[in-house]
């Protein structure tokens, strides 16, 4: 479990801290002060040599245009930097203490002039993704470096887990084919990966959800989705995948629910966004165990009433998983939902968190269980 992170260079972070992490971690704070990003750079951090995460994250934010003559899509890697430079001066960097292990990924743009030097420092650990037909601007290149380091007494020893180097395109874009091929690798050569999922503001895809479902379908994992969904309709007695599929993939389509008044499964469609964003929360952390759960905007979907029972789910099936959880909000009932579970669990070994991130501020402002239920009983905003 990770217990503190640093942040460098990332997106709109120059440079951020983050102490005192728990299992269940709560980010708060004002709009555009970077609490997605911070979502995405632990993802980052956690997924260990792969950077599925990543890419998902470019496309969901529309950081990528495609290219009608090579009819490839290209993602516009300059908007992971701080101030969205391509600088070669500039390293993106994200470490963090897992388990008493340093672990950090660095990103670096490099001149070509400079790669012989630059990569011969690891040891024969770089991959080279290079595509014959790109139109590759041979100057600069993107450079991702994995590492792993063991705290021993007062010093450190470091192991280089994995380097990568992806040759920038003449409009300093990386295309997706390349990272394609780098994730077919990854799994080729059975490379360990960190276990992680993520959960956008707009929710989870048809596809994933029905993937997540597919993982766990009569299994012991089943029942607790179940329970969750009763919490929003408490008539629900099964779910299904549906037989029947349409074109628009991101529609609430692929599954049918059993209610005790009907004599006929309704489309999940039909029955609400609170339902769909529990179903894709339930599936999301079952399908975590010993990993790492990120949620954007958790409460989206849901009325206020249904939130101590969704903080009930979470917190319970991450202990019982070991799962580290991550979120924001912007409500008012969410954290305070969370105040509640806060002051009736027995949260204090592992701990619940709620950490303010003020724009431009160096460290984020940590409340721990104690001081989250004394915020919701005296009625002072953390947020």
């Amino acid at each position: 479990m990770l217990r503190s992170v640093k942040i460098e260079n990332f997106r709109g972070l120059q440079s951020l801290d983050l102490q005192d992490l728990g299992r269940l971690n709560l980010l708060v704070g004002a709009n555009n002060c970077g609490k997605t990003s911070i979502l995405e750079a632990i993802q980052l951090l956690c997924s260990r040599n792969s950077l599925e995460s990543i890419r998902d994250a470019m496309i969901r934010r529309g950081e990528c245009f495609f290219e009608q003559q090579n009819q490839s899509l290209n993602l516009d890697i300059r908007h992971l930097f701080y101030r969205h430079l391509i600088d070669p001066n500039l390293e993106l960097k994200i470490s963090g203490i897992n388990n008493d292990v340093c672990e950090t990924v660095i990103a670096t743009i490099i001149f070509d002039s400079d790669r012989f030097q630059y990569l011969t420092n690891f040891r024969d650990r770089t991959f080279e993704y290079i595509d014959p037909d790109a139109d590759i601007f041979d100057e600069l290149s993107l450079v991702i470096t994995w590492k792993k380091g063991e705290m021993i007494k007062d010093w450190e020893k470091e192991e280089y887990l994995d380097n990568f180097r992806f040759p920038l395109s003449i409009d300093e874009t990386i295309p997706d084919d390349l990272i394609l091929k780098f994730l077919r690798y990854g799994k080729s050569q059975k490379k360990t990966e960190g276990r992680t999922n993520f959960i956008g503001s707009s929710s989870l895809s048809s596809d994933k959800m029905i993937e997540l479902f597919n993982n766990i379908v009569l299994t012991s994992e089943e029942q607790p989705v179940y329970q969750a969904l009763q919490t929003i309709e408490p008539k629900f007695e099964r779910i299904a995948v549906s037989s029947q599929s349409t074109p628009f993939l991101q529609s609430r389509e692929g599954f049918l629910v059993r209610l005790s008044d009907r004599d006929r499964p309704v489309p999940i469609g039909s029955l609400g966004d609170g339902i769909w964003r529990m179903l894709g929360l339930a599936l999301a952390i079952v399908n975590t165990r010993d990993g790492f759960l990120f949620i954007d905007e958790i409460d989206t979907g849901l009325h206020y009433t249904a939130m101590a029972d969704m903080w009930k789910l979470v917190w319970e099936t991450a202990k019982r998983l070991n799962v580290q959880v991550f979120a924001t909000t912007h409500s008012s009932d969410c954290w305070r939902s969370l105040a509640t579970i806060a002051s009736e669990e027995d949260a204090a070994e592992e701990g619940i968190r709620i950490h303010r991130i003020e724009r431009d501020k160096p460290q984020s402002i940590v409340f721990s269980k104690k001081e989250i239920a004394i915020a919701a009983t005296q009625d002072i905003e953390v947020r």
